[in-house]
């Protein structure tokens, strides 16, 4: 696989520090699929990040939200309960962590069948959703006196 070195734009570049970072971790997380995972948009302003944790029981895992990241992270201790022949099914250790946009929030989690639904949701704030702004000026019958005064 090939990889790119970005310190160069590091150096030349102002203000684009997160884009370039965010580069980098894409770079880097290719390089790891463990575990797999799918991500969905159920509606508009809802997502889900499915992980296929077969092997790992809810209180190994953890997930932890920050701002604009998600990080899940697995651990696994070794029993050594018995001697394995062949193992198909890892339980290694992992983290695996997703960049989210602006105002996308970890609504909620849970765990079935081995698999880990990470649930989100995108809620802009008041502030910032689009509204409508009055126009203020003169109505029609007020042109209409004013004309008429000139006249």
């Amino acid at each position: 696989m090939r990889t790119f070195d970005l310190s160069p734009l590091f150096r030349s570049t102002i203000g684009f520090d997160r884009l370039l970072n965010l580069a980098e971790t894409a770079q880097r997380a290719a390089e790891d699929n463990y575990p797999p995972y799918n991500i969905e948009r159920i509606a508009d302003d809802n997502y889900r990040i499915t992980l296929a944790v077969a092997g790992f029981s809810p209180d190994e895992i953890s997930i932890t939200a920050e701002q604009n990241v998600v990080t899940v992270e697995g651990t696994k201790a070794d029993k050594g309960e018995c001697e394995f022949l062949y193992r198909g099914i890892s339980t290694r250790q992992f983290k695996r962590q997703f960049s989210l946009a602006d105002y996308v929030q970890v609504k909620g989690a849970s765990f079935d069948n081995g698999l880990l639904k990470v649930e989100l949701v995108r809620e802009i704030p008041e502030a910032m959703k689009p509204r409508r702004i009055a126009i203020n000026g003169a109505s029609t019958g007020a042109a209409h006196q004013i004309e008429a005064k000139a006249a």
